[in-house]
């Protein structure tokens, strides 16, 4: 158990977190702490050597359809809904 976790730090992870703990929360906290910050020094630890580094485990490929604009500008149909224009734009009332 080389990570040793500090009262100090599990004081303040309860700050972020919210959480009030009692003495025997706090002291469980340390442990488990500890143990996860020595897991992940074990993986540290492991021989990565020839093995690709990767986004995803599963292979993810991009399946959007190229963006082809399909209506073009259709400008005066579409302001023949508008219940005011000026100028070719929307008109619309003031906002303050």
């Amino acid at each position: 158990m080389a990570n040793v976790i500090t009262d100090e730090t599990i004081d303040y992870v309860g700050i972020l977190a919210k959480l009030e703990l009692s003495v025997e929360e706090k002291e469980q906290a340390k442990k488990d702490l500890a143990e996860m910050l020595d897991y992940i020094d074990q993986l540290g630890e492991l021989d990565t050597t020839g093995v690709e580094p990767m986004s995803h485990v599963f292979p993810v490929h991009n399946v959007f359809r190229e963006d082809v604009v399909t209506n073009g500008d259709d400008r005066d149909n579409i302001l023949k809904n508008a219940p005011e224009e000026k100028d070719g734009m929307f008109l619309v009332p003031n906002t303050f």
